[in-house]
């Protein structure tokens, strides 16, 4: 498996103050790679390694991991656009991917960062006409004021349809031991710098959150004035492919393609289920 750590580390500050910290390596033009829920800069290690003989590559953590400072008490939506912004400036890019909650902040960037000239999301969790619902975060909420981590993991995995199909027929105490023995692995194995589930907890509201404003925004997508291209997999939740259908139809210049087989975590490392090679043989076609 990659190691993360062979990649040159670096940060930025941005607009209110909080370090952005981020991963890079290869030679080229400038492409940012911005993480989902539940991941961190090291999830698309593998992908970023797929494109960096012909690009420079930057993995930012999201703000509330990793190299990364806090989110904030006042984290929106539009904090995570200013550290997008302050990345680009540093490093001269012009094109960005973004993978879930990390493609509705690529999505929200484009509209109003002019050094954005082409975009690439990989399904994002934007709600179209009640297409999922939220209402589980006020469980989930509870559990994790409860420092219950694993209930509330299994809380918004449920909810946000992510487990696979055979988790809706499991009851809910063998979901929890499973994760409970799923993490207790995660963190025995990790090493210093890793990134673990539990670790990641904390940060699902906020993304939820992303989802939540960004409810009536479809019609100001159709301002983007980048070339988009809409990504996804065949085998991932239905509300995705509602997002994705409803941005195709909006904005002036997107292309669609969907990856046979695959699910919401398609573009991440292999070791997670992910076929990066696929998907940077997508991405290397469209930034070229």
């Amino acid at each position: 498996m990659s190691d993360a750590r062979t990649a040159v580390t670096g940060s930025i500050t941005s607009k209110d103050g909080t370090n952005i910290g981020y991963r890079q390596l290869g030679h080229g033009p400038g492409v940012v790679l911005l993480h989902g829920i539940m991941e961190s800069a090291q999830s698309h290690i593998q992908l970023a390694e797929g494109l960096a003989d012909t690009f420079t590559v930057y993995l930012p953590d999201r703000r509330g991991r990793g190299l990364s400072g806090p989110q904030g008490s006042d984290y929106r939506l539009e904090k995570e656009v200013e550290d997008l912004d302050a990345l680009l400036t540093k490093t001269g890019a012009h094109y960005v991917f973004g993978v879930s909650a990390g493609a509705i902040v690529c999505l929200q960037a484009a509209l109003t960062l002019p050094a954005i000239q082409r975009v690439a999301i990989f399904e994002p969790p934007l709600i179209i006409d009640d297409s999922v619902s939220t209402a589980f975060v006020e469980r989930f909420d509870k559990e994790m004021a409860q420092g219950r981590v694993v209930s509330a993991l299994v809380t918004a995995m449920k909810g946000s349809q992510m487990g696979p199909p055979v988790f809706n027929v499991m009851p809910r105490w063998l979901l929890e031991l499973l994760t409970k023995m799923m993490t207790a692995s995660e963190e025995k194995k990790a090493k210093a710098d890793d990134v673990t589930m539990r670790m990641l907890a904390s940060t699902l509201h906020s993304d939820f959150q992303l989802s939540v404003e960004t409810k009536e925004a479809l019609e100001s997508f159709k301002a983007i004035r980048a070339d988009v291209l809409l990504l996804g997999g065949s085998k991932s939740p239905a509300y995705f492919k509602v997002a994705l259908y409803a941005l195709e139809k909006v904005l002036p210049h997107a292309k669609r393609t969907e990856f046979p087989g695959l699910n919401h975590g398609a573009s991440g490392n292999a070791n997670r289920g992910g076929k990066p090679k696929l998907v940077a043989q997508e991405l290397r076609q469209f930034f070229a």
